[in-house]
């Protein structure tokens, strides 16, 4: 049976205290239980997912680091020490790292996880994608490839009973990549859509806005309009692709979708335009950094919760959300309601 939106606000506005009174906290209540259709969500078990992959575009110098850094970092997710590796672990959600398509393998000899169990997957399409300057990135045999990985991660999730999922990537250079979907995928203008990434200097900027005019110019006239796939083959990087296929295994299996910044919201995108409805399974945890950003997220009808300036990726931006979703179920499932206090009133007079 679909619970509807008006059940939804019945039950917020009979909770103990004046409607609307505790703001975007019942925002975020309001999501939960229309994703999950239920007038007490859940807000565990949770897992984060982060899928790695190198991009042949970062010989332009669209990044301030080296594509070699992508597997060093992967390295050191699969001991819990990265960011949201520490995060994951503090907020009590699973944390899986799959490598989709890093340039170099990652060492992982001393990768014995140190901040709780870690999941280290090598599941690589190739290692990396070509230079989307240039030529398509992956083929469409590839782009199968990676979102099947993405799907049986979906899939996995459910089977382990999760209720929520925030998903990450890390990929030198893969901002590059989110700047060109977003501009083909939402029309936005490249130099609204190319932000600063890891942090590039105003020659690095000009540099990358370069490639992404180019990159988007080219396809602009080889690939169809609304040929999604196809366009997705051109500037995408394995771990996107692996991204928007787990977005829409999740949405499918009725998931909680929990959506992390730039680069896995053109990964959104993707999903919504292969597999429309997907966004309706998802909330929006922050708005980066990204001048695109917010953009992005408006044509998926999303409105974030968070602006702290973040740009780092990797889920760290939707993990931060997972304490406010604690509070919102909270909320909805042990709050007292209005008639609790009338009745206590009337017993006490």
């Amino acid at each position: 049976m679909h619970l509807s939106d008006a059940s939804i606000t019945e039950r917020l506005n009979s909770l103990c205290k004046p409607p609307g009174s505790l703001g975007d906290l019942e925002r975020l209540a309001f999501a939960l239980c229309r994703i999950q259709n239920r007038i007490t969500p859940q807000s565990a078990p949770r897992r984060v997912v982060v899928f790695a992959g190198d991009h042949g575009v970062n010989v332009h110098g669209v990044s301030a680091w080296p594509s070699e850094v992508t597997s060093a970092v992967v390295g050191f997710m699969a001991t819990g020490r990265t960011a949201s590796g520490v995060l994951a672990k503090t907020t009590g959600a699973d944390y899986r790292v799959i490598d989709v398509g890093c340039l170099v393998p990652p060492r992982l000899e001393d990768s014995r996880p140190v901040l709780g169990e870690v999941t280290f997957v090598r599941k690589p399409v190739r290692l990396g994608t070509a230079d989307l300057k240039t030529v398509a990135a992956m083929s469409e045999s590839e782009f199968d490839a990676a979102w099947e990985v993405g799907v049986m991660e979906a899939a996995l999730a459910a089977e382990d009973d999760i209720q929520i999922v925030a998903v990450g990537e890390m990929g030198i250079g893969n901002t590059t990549s989110a700047a060109c979907l977003v501009t083909l995928l939402t029309g936005q203008s490249v130099e609204t859509s190319v932000g600063r990434g890891a942090g590039i200097d105003d020659h690095g900027l000009e540099t990358k806005r370069e490639v992404v005019r180019v990159a988007t110019s080219r396809v602009a006239s080889n690939v169809a309009d609304q040929n999604w796939k196809a366009i997705a083959c051109e500037v995408a990087g394995f771990e996107i692709v692996a991204m928007a296929g787990f977005y829409a295994g999740a949405a499918q299996r009725k998931l909680t979708i929990i959506l992390d910044g730039y680069v896995a919201t053109a990964a959104a995108l993707v999903a919504e335009k292969l597999a429309p409805g997907t966004s309706r399974s998802m909330i929006a945890a922050h708005q980066s950094a990204e001048t695109g950003h917010a953009k992005a997220l408006e044509s998926l009808g999303l409105q974030a919760f968070l602006n702290w300036n973040m740009r780092l990726g990797e889920a760290t931006g939707a993990i931060l959300l997972f304490p406010m979703i604690d509070a919102a179920a909270a909320m909805m499932n042990e709050m007292a309601t209005l008639d609790d206090l009338l009745k206590q009133t009337t017993e006490s007079a």
